[in-house]
């Protein structure tokens, strides 16, 4: 996504913690009503995996902040709709889901010169005819006048579950214990870091998709997105 915002594009702005289904209804939502996606934790999982390859320390925030800034990144579909991310014209779709990355993420994600440095990058994903936009502060921060807000949350044990399921699909091996370990540690994380800490806006619906078919979560999205379209 490249150009600059329309400000005036409605926006649906799904915010959750990690497991809480909020990237496959972001996506089906997205492809429902025919609007851009932002996968905004993409763009933080995309920073920890660069500085990696570049050996670039993640407790170097402003060597951190200068590598998002300038994040050599494309986000693409295949014939089949399915997206594709090029990290340095690189696929890395499959290897910035990964349990390490995502750590890392989490700890590059905390820091405010990061964040700033990625702000503006998130804003121009709104365009016309509209945008749903999946992360952490999407509707407190990086849109705060969203057209609609969801807060998405699930049990730890139920996001724990989705994503061991989610990483045994992949062929990756893991541990439902050290999962649910990573998820406790990440989700205290987000919650107690001091730039855009991971908490409800005041006007976003919450919805628990603890044991609720994706189907209906999906529906119960739409339905919002529609009503408040329709101005009801």
């Amino acid at each position: 996504m490249t150009g600059q915002a329309d400000n005036k594009a409605p926006v649906l702005a799904i915010d959750g913690p990690s497991g809480s289904g909020k990237g496959t209804i972001a996506r089906a939502v997205a492809a429902e009503l025919g609007w851009h996606l932002l996968d905004s934790g993409a763009l933080y999982r995309l920073t920890a995996l660069h500085a990696c390859r570049q050996d670039v320390p993640l407790d170097d925030e402003h060597a951190l902040a200068d590598l998002a800034a300038g994040l050599p990144v494309a986000f693409l579909q295949d014939e089949q709709g399915e997206p594709h991310i090029q990290l340095a014209e690189e696929d890395v779709t499959w290897q910035i889901r990964t349990e390490q990355v995502g750590d890392a993420a989490s700890r590059v994600a905390a820091i405010p010169v990061v964040r700033e440095a990625l702000l503006q990058r998130q804003r121009d994903f709104r365009q016309s005819p509209g945008l749903v936009a999946d992360g952490r502060d999407m509707g407190t921060v990086v849109f705060p006048d969203a057209q609609v807000k969801i807060f998405m949350t699930a049990s730890a044990e139920e996001r724990a579950r989705r994503r061991y399921n989610q990483l045994k699909e992949q062929g990756v091996g893991v541990t439902l214990a050290s999962l649910s370990e990573e998820i406790a540690e990440r989700d205290r994380r987000d919650a107690e870091r001091s730039a855009a800490p991971l908490r409800p806006s005041r006007d976003a619906l919450e919805l628990d998709t603890t044991g609720v078919p994706v189907d209906e979560v999906i529906g119960r999205v739409l339905a919002q997105v529609r009503a408040r379209l329709a101005g009801t």
